[in-house]
């Protein structure tokens, strides 16, 4: 199993988990991080949210994000998922999975593998709303700010 998928069909996180740790009994913990699309975004309903990317360099960018990982961590395992394309409210966007023998090492690589995909994964988002407006999602300071922690 790859590392990284990025894909525009659905997920399921116990699947991808399962494939991750069946069989293994070195992994002290499995820490995940599903993101989903909300159906409101600072204020304004959503209807809906496109994602774009650019293919191969988006790939080529989540292991970039997992190498710099596991050379901070101890990890025993990484699972980057990513969807692109229209999602509806609910559905599920990212997946990360992080493996380690010990659960801190999990938990800060995790949140570190989903700020850097924040900040630094090429990908583009367009949310539509219900009366059929749209608009592209900009860049947060707050998601720099969390990705500038890790320097």
């Amino acid at each position: 199993m790859s590392r990284v998928s990025v894909q525009q069909h659905d997920f399921d996180p116990g699947a991808e988990l399962s494939a991750l740790t069946d069989g293994r009994a070195d992994i002290g913990a499995a820490v995940s991080f599903v993101g989903l699309v909300r159906d409101i975004h600072g204020g304004d309903q959503v209807s809906s949210l496109t994602l774009d990317h650019y293919p191969g360099m988006t790939e080529r960018e989540l292991e970039k994000i997992a190498d710099e990982a596991a050379r901070r961590w101890p990890l025993d395992g990484i699972r980057i998922v990513h969807r692109f394309g229209k999602m509806m409210p609910g559905e599920r966007i990212v997946l990360v999975i992080v493996l380690s023998a010990h659960r801190r090492a999990a938990f800060e690589a995790c949140d570190f593998i989903m700020d850097f995909l924040k900040t630094r994964a090429p990908f583009w988002k367009r949310e539509e709303t219900p009366d059929g407006g749209d608009k592209w999602v900009e860049a947060k300071a707050s998601d720099d700010a969390d990705a500038d922690r890790w320097n």
